[in-house]
């Protein structure tokens, strides 16, 4: 099994930035799609973005349509950042991360809502 655990959330004035880190562990083997996604009270859950751990592929979501967020491989193995810049209140919402082994290239649909694990989520405020 593989755990996930997400990190950085809190509360930011709008336009602000904040940091968010997800690191797997546990049975941890291969390389990894990590999807970043969000749900705001109300909503639907919805992608930000996807990255492969073998090289750093990413593409990202129409959950944000301008260029304000940003997503790397993390400093630990099996792990992703998601830079947030120039935060919006429309941000708010609890950011999750996820992730599947990658059985097939790295596309366009390595990240879904059926990905294998799931963190718990962080919560992002954006408000002033």
């Amino acid at each position: 099994q593989v755990q996930l655990a997400e990190s950085g959330g809190g509360l930011v004035q709008p336009g602000g930035s904040l940091r968010l880190s997800c690191v797997a562990s546990g049975r941890t083997a291969g390389y990894y799609a990590i999807g970043w996604f969000r749900q705001a009270p109300g909503r639907e859950r919805e992608l930000v973005s996807c990255i492969s751990t073998m090289d750093g592929s990413r593409y990202f979501g129409q959950a944000v349509k301008e260029d304000r967020f940003t997503t790397a491989r993390g400093s630990a193995d099996y792990s992703a950042d998601l830079q947030m810049n120039d935060l919006k209140p429309e941000d708010t919402a609890v950011y999750y991360c996820a992730a599947s082994p990658l059985r097939y290239a790295f596309s366009a649909w390595s990240c879904s809502d059926d990905m294998d694990f799931w963190g718990s989520g962080t919560q992002v405020t954006v408000s002033s």
